[in-house]
Parts: C-alpha cells; sequence; structure tokens
C-alpha cells in the first residue's frame, strides 16, 4: 500500500531552513563540534580515520555503553540506527503485517500511524487527556488494545505535551499489553530533557513484552549525528537487523564515534543539564507570553522537552493559523492537526533567549489579529 505523505515533517523540510525563524523544532539548540570534542572526541585522531564502513549494527563499544544504560540489557539487544524515527521505522518492518491491529497514543509524534497504515495494519488510537495531567483515557486504551494488537506506540516524556506517565499509568498500559500479547513500544527520547521534575522511568524491564527506542537528538541535543537505538529482546533485535541490511544498512562511522562520547555517564549528564538549564530559562519567558493573551491561549506548561502544545480560542483551522504566521512572518511553528489534536499548535522552547522572544513576538502578532 502506497504510503501517505507525512505532513508535519513535509512542512518542515520545505520551511524549516527558509524562514527567518524556526519554532517548530523539538529539541533544545544543538551541541557543536567544539563542545564535543572538549567532551572527549578525539577529533585529530579520527582526521587519520578510513572512512570505511562502520559496524552495521552499531559498533560494539557502542552497542555496550548504550546497553549499560537499560539494566538487564546485553549489547545483543540493541541495534544502532539513523536516528529515533528509524528505530520506530525497522520495528514497524519488522513486526506489522496487513490485517495486524496497532495502537497508539495521541497527540503524538505522527509518524508510526502512516507507517503502519502502509503496511496493511489496522490504526486505532486513545486519546492523552488534559483535563487528567494528559494521563490516558482508560476506556478508549481498552478498545483500542485488544487481542489482535500487535503493537502499541507511545512516547514518554510525551511529544507535543511535555507530560511524563505516573507509575501507575505505566503499570497499567504494561498490564494491558501483557493481557492481550501485544508489544508495548516507548519512544523515550525525551527522557533526560525534565525541566523541574526528576528523571523519567523508563519502561525499560517492566515486561518482556517492553520495547524501548531512543536517540541523541532531543535530550543529549546532538541530532545532527542521526544516532538512534533499539533495545528489545534479542530475536526482535535481530530482525530489525535484518530490516536495516535492506535500508539505510548501518550508522555512519563518525556519527559513530561521537555518540560512543556522548552516551558515557558523566558526558550523558553534561548533555542532560545543559538541556535542562536551557529549559529553565525559557519557560519563565514563554509563560509570560502565553499569559498576555488573557485567556484566549492556554497550555499545560511541559514537564519535560523543547516544545509547548497551546490552546488557541475560536475556530480557525491551525494548518490555517501556522501558513498565516509562516507567510507574513517568516517563522514556521507546527498546526496542532500535525500531532493529532486540532485547536491547538505546536510552538519551539529551545532556542536562545533572543531568538525565543523576537519567534514569539512574530507569533502573538498574527495570533492577536485573529
Amino acid at each position: 500500500m502506497p504510503i501517505e505523505l507525512f505532513a508535519m515533517e513535509r512542512m518542515q523540510s520545505t520551511w524549516e531552513n527558509v524562514v527567518d525563524y524556526d519554532m517548530s523544532e523539538s529539541g533544545v539548540r544543538p551541541l557543536t563540534l567544539r563542545e564535543l570534542v572538549a567532551m572527549g572526541f578525539d577529533l585529530e585522531e579520527f582526521l587519520d580515520q578510513p572512512l570505511g564502513y562502520s559496524q552495521s549494527n552499531g559498533t560494539i563499544e557502542l552497542r555496550q555503553r548504550i546497553a549499560a544504560l537499560y539494566p538487564g540489557a546485553s549489547a545483543d539487544q540493541v541495534e544502532v540506527t539513523n536516528g529515533t524515527s528509524e528505530a520506530n521505522y525497522l520495528i514497524a518492518l519488522s513486526q506489522l503485517r496487513s490485517g495486524d491491529g496497532f495502537a497508539m497514543e495521541a497527540p503524538n509524534y505522527m509518524q508510526m500511524p502512516g507507517v503502519a497504515r502502509s503496511l496493511g495494519a489496522d490504526v486505532r488510537t486513545f486519546r492523552l487527556r488534559q483535563d487528567t495531567g494528559w494521563e490516558p483515557d482508560w476506556d478508549e486504551l481498552e478498545r483500542a488494545v485488544t487481542p489482535h494488537t500487535q503493537l502499541l506506540y507511545l512516547s514518554n516524556p510525551n511529544n507535543p505535551t511535555g507530560s511524563v506517565l505516573s507509575d501507575e499509568a505505566m503499570a497499567r498500559i504494561v498490564k494491558r499489553c501483557e493481557a492481550t500479547g501485544a508489544w508495548l513500544l516507548s519512544d523515550e527520547v525525551y527522557l533526560g530533557a525534565e525541566i523541574d521534575r526528576p528523571r523519567t522511568k523508563t519502561f525499560w524491564g517492566m515486561s518482556d513484552r517492553v520495547i524501548v527506542t531512543s536517540g541523541l537528538s532531543k535530550a543529549y541535543g546532538i541530532p545532527g549525528v542521526r544516532i538512534g537505538w533499539i533495545v528489545a529482546p534479542k530475536g526482535l533485535t535481530e530482525a530489525c537487523w535484518t530490516q536495516h541490511d535492506y535500508l539505510t544498512i548501518g550508522p555512519n562511522k563518525m556519527s559513530d564515534r561521537i555518540a560512543r562520547v556522548a552516551v558515557m555517564k558523566k558526558n550523558r549528564e553534561k548533555c542532560y543539564a545543559r538541556t535542562r538549564k536551557i529549559l529553565k530559562q525559557n519557560l519563565p519567558i514563554a509563560r509570560e507570553w502565553v499569559e498576555s493573551f488573557g485567556g484566549r491561549l492556554t497550555w499545560r506548561e511541559p514537564e519535560a522537552g523543547a516544545i509547548g502544545l497551546l490552546k488557541y480560542s475560536g475556530g480557525t483551522p491551525s494548518v490555517e493559523i501556522a501558513e498565516r504566521i509562516r507567510a507574513k512572518q517568516s517563522t514556521l511553528i507546527v498546526p496542532g492537526s500535525h500531532v493529532g489534536l486540532e485547536g491547538h499548535l505546536r510552538i519551539w522552547l529551545g532556542g536562545t533567549e533572543e531568538f525565543l522572544r523576537e519567534g514569539l513576538r512574530r507569533i502573538g502578532k498574527e495570533l492577536k489579529q485573529l
């Protein structure tokens, strides 16, 4: 079946390098290669490395270091990928067949439903409810996750709400997957990007039905190296590796080397602390801006991640608002329809203070005219 257009990614790839202010991003401003050298990446030594193929599923050293982040995991349970998006894609390719059930929470990063439908899966969603602190609608979850379901996808911390599931919610989701035989795919790329709360708990280890994906793009602030990973039972990881052989084969050599440095505990914590610092500085600026609308713009402040999901008053479609802001203010934002929640806008909070203030000013100028 032909794969559908991924509306958000196409919009971003079309305009993000054209507009003056890209407020559609979803991580903090990236680290530089110089900063990574300061963390221990030996650039001078790497200059003499032949640029041949790297290990297709990730070098043993990198997979060992990633496995160490997940208690009980071993290197042969890790598959290194080109970003977290490829990790999720490989899982769908290896696990979904025509007629299978696929469930996912909404709002969310909307990569997976398009992939699932292209493979002939029956896609069902369940909502996160803002009135309960973005906890799942449990009736909807039970209707979405049935014995027919092969795979359930969620992101925790969530993109785009910035919410974190409670321990009770995590346990209840795992229990439902075990009862129905579904795989639980937890995208944890924002774990470590908490603003003013304890570190998010991983789903890893809660059940032998759990798969975790993550990467360097969000909490680490290193999206340009395109390194992600899968942690799963060995048989499932091997199935993903088989798909990888047909797709991109493997990550590039320099990215693998940089990732080995980044995931070391001392450097990982430096990256997380940098992300937290940026977000703690920027959140009050965004809060003041939201309050300036006198209730016409509302949100539940994110607990983690560099994005704000804003609810606006009025019935104008979010795509129309985003297009107006792009055309008149040369500023790109994500319409709520692109993340599965109309009547909302997704706005980046991870830039410099100067960039954030000017981006918000431009967005506000158009919103106040609606």
